[in-house]
């Protein structure tokens, strides 16, 4: 395979697919570093599964290349269209791609590549093997927090087949994170625990109430009843928290002596 020939290819394939520009910010919208073409993800994959007709045996190591060729890319479609086409050769994935996403992790931000990320080829390779986890529960001490993000978005499939065994090993350590995204991920997956097992996941959040940030509280409970919700909401502190803000400042006032 010519690597270069076929990075300009799919580069091509982006530019001929654009859209017209959008009437919003793209790029602050997916907190991209990188300009944004505006593709949609049915045309992105369309790219990549064209490119799998063309190429049904491709060798894992021209893959590999391939992907971290367009992973350098100016723009977010490029490093979108990266993760994809690795994502579309699940079953080829190998210790040199588990390496080069890692190395992709690393240098990533924005929700909009850490989920693609996250969701994609890393859920996927971790969960077809369960050893990988344990590098996956490092990630959550991480000082970087996109990287911590990407660990909760990679117990998709995990969840998705309703093992949560390790989603809720690894969100336990999340739960008090204080970054923003990195507390939405943590509700967004506890959400979708909900879906597949109310019963444990409710008393998982019961025992872990205590100092609970309001956003994992709202994202988690999305699903649940109102009564659960404000039940954690009340046991969390959170509606404690919003009254001291609505308050302001609380001003002690000191009596002048005579």
């Amino acid at each position: 395979m010519n690597l270069d020939v076929e990075r300009r290819a799919l580069v091509a394939a982006l530019t001929r697919a654009r859209p017209p520009p959008a009437k919003f910010d793209l790029k602050a919208y997916l907190g991209s570093p990188y300009p944004v073409l505006g593709l949609s993800v049915p045309q992105i994959q369309a790219i990549v599964s064209a490119f799998r007709k063309e190429h049904r045996d491709l060798a894992i190591g021209d893959l590999n290349r391939l992907a971290d060729r367009l992973w350098p890319g100016e723009t977010f479609e490029e490093k979108a269209l990266a993760i994809s086409l690795l994502g579309g050769y699940r079953a080829i994935l190998d210790d040199t791609t588990w390496s080069l996403v890692d190395r992709w992790v690393e240098g990533v931000s924005g929700w909009g590549l850490c989920d693609a990320l996250g969701m994609g080829p890393i859920a996927a390779m971790v969960y077809d093997r369960p050893a990988r986890f344990r590098a996956v529960l490092g990630w959550t001490r991480s000082k970087k927090p996109w990287r911590r993000r990407v660990a909760a978005y990679a117990l998709r499939d995990f969840v998705r087949a309703g093992e949560l065994d390790k989603p809720l090993q690894l969100l336990e350590r999340l739960l008090t994170d204080n970054e923003f995204w990195v507390q939405r991920a943590v509700g967004t997956w506890l959400r979708e625990s909900w879906k597949k097992d109310r019963r444990r996941t409710e008393a998982f959040l019961r025992t872990h109430v205590r100092g609970l940030p309001a956003v994992v509280v709202t994202v988690a409970t999305e699903r649940a009843p109102k009564s659960f919700r404000e039940e954690l909401r009340r046991k969390s502190g959170v509606n404690r928290a919003a009254r001291r803000s609505r308050a302001g400042p609380r001003v002690r006032s000191r009596r002048r002596r005579a």
